[in-house]
């Protein structure tokens, strides 16, 4: 049995019997108004963060969710694009979009504003989408990709590519680790088929995010995951995992890189009342601007005594440079 094939198998069995805090971190649940989700939904929220974004869904946007879970994210989609066929759910266990589903016509009943076919389902795989090129404004995965091999992540990357419109977004969530996890458990498909053993590193995710033609990356969020320890898990010492919430835009990647947002700002506070770096990014006094990594390495080289340039803090909402 191939480790897909694993997984495939596992996530059936949990469609099948609910396990809540399967792999979900401890991130509220948002709350919107006049909107009651369904609680065998809410176990079956198997997910390591959010990827429903208010900013993101102006306008009633086409989504594409791959990974459909229990169906609270397509549910939350839904809300904000509240017409036939809006939400695209993606799922190759028939079980799992059988158990969609089901919550979804409890939805249906719980939520006056909610229809099933705001939603639809269909069978298909990350790595081969049943979706046209170009055809959707937003795609989203939570805590799937991290499942995927090397080889297969690549693939999986450049089917959400292909699919979405010129300028629209990717938003994940997803395991990622401090170092290179070792064999032992990279190859335990059980492991792997529960997001603990199948993570890369954050620095090798934005890559083969850029190689995959994404130009803009925004950190929303970077937090504690899971802790494989000594006792429990085969590793000589114990290693973090993180989850990480990202938003890649399909635009074209600049020939010096990716503008990748971190949540770094620059603060200019000279005597003048605003200052132009003459790369396109003007500062007023005393007013952060948030910069992208490239950026802020870029002014931090100036070494200018009235320009302070802050750290990382792993969390980005807009209003960049770039």
């Amino acid at each position: 049995m191939s480790y897909l094939e694993t997984t495939r198998q596992y996530y059936s069995d949990v469609a099948e019997t609910p396990e809540p805090g399967l792999c979900c971190t401890t991130t509220p649940r948002f709350a919107l108004p006049g909107l009651n989700v369904p609680q065998r939904m809410n176990d079956m929220n198997y997910g390591c963060g959010s990827t429903v974004h208010p900013r993101d869904l102006v306008d009633e946007p086409t989504v594409l969710y791959v990974g459909v879970g229990g169906g609270l994210e397509l549910l939350q989609f839904a809300y904000f694009s509240r017409r036939p066929g809006a939400v695209i759910g993606v799922d190759p266990v028939a079980r799992m979009r059988q158990a969609a589903a089901e919550n979804l016509a409890v939805a249906a009943a719980e939520n006056d504003w909610f229809r099933e076919d705001f939603v639809s389902l269909h069978a298909g795989d990350a790595l081969e989408l049943p979706l046209e090129a170009g055809s959707v404004d937003i795609s989203a995965q939570n805590c799937l990709f991290n499942i995927f091999e090397e080889a297969d992540l690549v693939r999986a990357l450049a089917e959400m590519h292909r699919v979405l419109k010129p300028g629209a977004r990717f938003v994940l969530s997803d395991p990622v680790a401090p170092e290179p996890l070792p064999a032992s458990l990279t190859g335990d498909e059980r492991l792997r088929a529960m997001c603990l053993s199948g993570a890369t590193t954050y620095d090798r995710y934005l890559e083969l995010l850029v190689e995959a033609g994404f130009g803009t990356i925004e950190i929303r969020a970077r937090r504690p995951y899971r802790m494989l320890d000594t006792a429990r898990y085969d590793v000589d010492h114990a290693i973090l995992l993180e989850s990480l919430e990202v938003c890649a835009l399909k635009d074209p990647v600049p020939a010096d890189g990716a503008c990748v947002f971190t949540g770094r700002a620059a603060i200019y506070f000279g005597d003048q009342p605003a200052w132009d770096d003459g790369a396109g990014h003007f500062l007023l006094r005393d007013m952060p601007l948030a910069v992208c990594d490239k950026t802020a390495a870029n002014l931090e080289s100036l070494g200018r005594a009235d320009l302070h340039v802050t750290g990382s803090t792993w969390f980005y909402d807009g209003g960049g440079c770039c």
